[in-house]
Order: structure tokens, then C-alpha cells, then sequence
């Protein structure tokens, strides 16, 4: 499995012969012009994981794609024209070699005044390779067998002690920071700093930031 971390929440994931984008959202750039993607996988509804604007050229750009989506958001990409699946948690869909398989539900309380929306974490399994879990916005679910993870950074709805235990509780071969797009250069440092010292034994933390595709 190779992983490109495009900014933000967004990664490039490529299993075998099959090639997946999760989350391109409005934080995150170098996804407008990919071509050969199996499938678009999309967490939530938020903009800074889904860019509404860029998204159809992405998939007008990509002949045979499939745009697979938490289900609350597949039904209003519906009504726009997109043909979206929405994937409910529980549920699992094939892309060749790869499956998908979607837990959780529910988006993570931002504040007790801000409705709460759907969101699905998503478990990438392959045969024989690696798994990888991208939680979208939600520490709710801890799969088992993970072997990296994709660790939101920073988030309105997450606090870095939550972040450490989630960390923790997964306990994953590899952590890849993402949803990264809210802090400064000097910040980062701050939180990668402090995962480092904190996170499990036997967990690395690999910053795939400028990095360009990265094997597991």
C-alpha cells in the first residue's frame, strides 16, 4: 500500500493495480489533476473534506469512478447531479483488491449548539497488505487490526490529550498525520512533538507532509 498525504484530510491510496481518494476537501491541493481513480471516498459533509466546487471536474476527469460517500451526503450529491453510494456504517463495498468498510456514524460534538452531522470512519483492507483507518472527524470507533492510521492533528472538535488516547486505544504500527490544515509551520511541530513523546511503543509517527507517496 502507498500513501500521498495531499493536505489536510485528504490522502492518495494505491493498493495493487486499484487507486482510491479519500476526503478532497477545500484545505487540501494537488488532487484537481489526478486521473485513474477507482473511487472518491468521502467521511462527511464538512468543506474542508469534501470541496463541492472542484469535486465534479475530479470526477468528470476520472472516466468510471466512484464517488462513495457517508449516506447523509451521497443523498444531497444525489440532488446535484452526482451519482453518489452512500456507504452505511457496518457496511463494506469491494474496489477490486481493496475493500472499505465504513464504522462509526456520527460526527464528533464541535459544541453543544452545533448539530451534529453523519460521519463514517473508514477501514482500508487489503489480502495481504497493510490496513489503514481515516476516522474523518470522530474518535468514536476503534477498529482492531489497525495497522496506520491517519490521526487528525488538530481539530475544533478534538483536544490533543484526546487525540494521544485515541492514539493509544488504536494502537496502530504506523500514525500519519492528517487533518493538519488549521495549525501554523511552528504549531505542528508542537503537536507532532507531543504524539511523538506520548503515543504508544511500538507506534511510529511518520509525517508524510511533502513527502510524496510512501509505502506500508
Amino acid at each position: 500500500m502507498r500513501i500521498t498525504h495531499l493536505g489536510h484530510a485528504c490522502l492518495l491510496v494505491e493498493a495493487g493495480d486499484v487507486r482510491v481518494l479519500i476526503d478532497p476537501g477545500g484545505l487540501s491541493h494537488g488532487f484537481e489533476e489526478l486521473t485513474g481513480l477507482d473511487a472518491v471516498l468521502i467521511t462527511h459533509a464538512h468543506g474542508d473534506h469534501y470541496d463541492a466546487e472542484r469535486l465534479p471536474a475530479l470526477l468528470d476527469g476520472n472516466d468510471g469512478v466512484r464517488l462513495i460517500t457517508e449516506p447523509e451526503l451521497a443523498v444531497e450529491l444525489t440532488k446535484v447531479g452526482l451519482d453518489a453510494a452512500g456507504l452505511h456504517p457496518g457496511e463494506s463495498v469491494a474496489l477490486g483488491g481493496l475493500t472499505v468498510a465504513a464504522v462509526g456514524g456520527e460526527h464528533a460534538v464541535v459544541h453543544p449548539d452545533v448539530p451534529r452531522i453523519g460521519n463514517v470512519g473508514l477501514l482500508l483492507t487489503t489480502a495481504e497488505g497493510p490496513s489503514l483507518f481515516h476516522p474523518g472527524d470522530s474518535y468514536q470507533t476503534v477498529p482492531d487490526g489497525v495497522d496506520v492510521l491517519g490521526v487528525p492533528l488538530a481539530a475544533p472538535w478534538a483536544a490533543l490529550r484526546e487525540t494521544v488516547d485515541f492514539v493509544r486505544a488504536v494502537r496502530p504500527r504506523a500514525a500519519v498525520p492528517i487533518h493538519d490544515g488549521l495549525v501554523s509551520g511552528a504549531g505542528r511541530g508542537v503537536y507532532l512533538g507531543t504524539l511523538t513523546r506520548l503515543g504508544p511503543d511500538g507506534t511510529r509517527l511518520q509525517d508524510l507532509a511533502g513527502a510524496g507517496p510512501t509505502g506500508f
